[in-house]
């Protein structure tokens, strides 16, 4: 009769602990709806938090941090302290353009601020980040896409998709990016 062997539990701890690491690091070096839109240009995503800055800058280089959050968001989970520290510690530009969360589309001014801080060189790279990544930063995009870049509507319309995760775009985000040719 063949005798059971019995698993240590130093072991399954060994296992356990290597796991939750794994996963730990994992989400550390995960940035939230990061999508590269022109390499060392331009980049997207939502907010970066903890070894995301460290990856932003090692990685990719970021020159300049665009935030388009409105300053009442900036009390939500520290995060604004935490960028704060980290760009003056990096010797990274920090600009915010808040859009508000619920008329997410960019006004002209707010256009005009964005297209002058991409056609300056000293600036780039970019990373444009609001909470999410999937409104705000979208529609400021295709404003650069369509009025810098020379992308049509429905180029413009593609990327916007993109960086929403492939969802739809609406009837007033299309109206938004067909109106920027004008």
């Amino acid at each position: 009769m063949a005798s059971k062997k019995k698993q240590s539990p130093v072991a399954l701890y060994i296992i356990l602990l290597v796991t939750v690491t794994i996963i730990l690091l994992v989400r550390h070096f995960h940035i939230k709806n990061f999508h590269i839109i022109a390499p060392e240009v331009l980049y997207t995503s939502g907010q970066p938090r903890g070894l995301d800055y460290t990856r932003l800058l090692y990685k990719y280089h970021i020159a300049t941090i665009i935030n388009v959050r409105s300053a009442s968001e900036h009390r939500e989970k520290n995060w604004h302290n935490e960028e704060i520290t980290w760009v003056r510690n990096n010797g990274v530009k920090y600009i915010e353009l808040p859009i508000e969360k619920a008329d997410y589309f960019p006004n002209k001014e707010t256009q005009d601020q964005f297209l002058a801080i991409m056609a300056d060189k000293n600036n780039l790279p970019v990373l444009l980040h609001g909470s999410g990544g999937e409104k705000r930063v979208p529609m400021l995009t295709a404003v650069w896409l369509i009025k810098d870049e020379g992308y049509t509507v429905k180029e413009a319309a593609k990327v916007v998709e993109e960086i929403n995760d492939d969802r739809k775009i609406t009837e007033a985000e299309m109206r938004f990016i067909t109106q920027l040719t004008n």
